[in-house]
């Protein structure tokens, strides 16, 4: 089984914020996936999945434990409520991948290419999203806990109804997110290089920003308090 970090990430300077842990894997020796189907409730236990095109697979309700997904196509692949465990995602790539109320612990996933992806009641725990971009990312009611967006592009993601929990953004930019009715404790939202607030700016509680992102938002901040601007 891989391996992973137990402390939390951090350095000096991040206040009273609680960091993220980060997953840190070692897989094993891994066995290449054959050119099948993903199979429904499917076992898969050290597999490299390297370049396979699984554009329309059911794979709703399988594990993947130590697997290593390479540069593989998921275009409207079916993985609801799959569990992936101890596991590394490098290059995706493909627009509607269903991973609604799937289990994500202990993986990272990097440099994706990603578009309208379904995490809707997703659970997420010490999870690294490094590189790439994701557009209109569906987390609705997610959970997510010990969790790095790091370098990425997140283009309108959907957190409404989220519970985030240790949450860091490092070097990343963030369009047109909504929070409404999202709950955040310890969530880090300084290392946004470019932060947009398209709905729930009032759920910040929990979260802390820098004083440059504070005047950023200080408009939309205004504008949900009934506070006019003028002169």
């Amino acid at each position: 089984m891989a391996r992973r970090a137990t402390g939390q990430s951090g350095g000096p300077g991040r206040g009273a914020v609680k960091g993220a842990r980060r997953p840190e894997l070692r897989l094993p020796p891994l066995e290449p996936f054959g050119d099948g189907e993903l199979e429904p409730d499917g076992d898969y236990d050290s597999l490299e999945f390297r370049e396979a095109d699984l554009t329309g697979h059911d794979g709703g309700g399988a594990r993947f434990m130590d697997c290593a997904l390479k540069g593989c196509v998921l275009d409207e692949t079916r993985l609801h409520h799959a569990r992936i465990l101890d596991s590394v995602l490098t290059g995706p790539r493909g627009v509607g991948t269903d991973l609604a109320e799937a289990t994500l612990r202990d993986v990272e996933l990097l440099d994706a290419r990603l578009g309208g992806v379904q995490l809707h009641g997703s659970v997420l725990e010490r999870v690294v999203i490094r590189g790439g971009k994701i557009d209109y990312l569906n987390m609705r009611k997610a959970r997510l806990r010990d969790v790095v967006f790091e370098s990425c592009v997140l283009v309108e993601p959907d957190l409404g109804g989220a519970r985030l929990e240790r949450v860091e953004f490092v070097d990343c930019v963030v369009k047109g997110v909504d929070l409404t009715g999202a709950t955040l404790a310890d969530v880090d939202l300084r290392g946004v290089a470019e932060l947009e607030i398209a709905r729930g700016v009032d759920r910040l509680a929990g979260a802390v920003i820098s004083s440059g992102q504070l005047l950023d938002l200080a408009p939309v901040l205004a504008a949900q308090l009934g506070v006019r601007v003028e002169g």
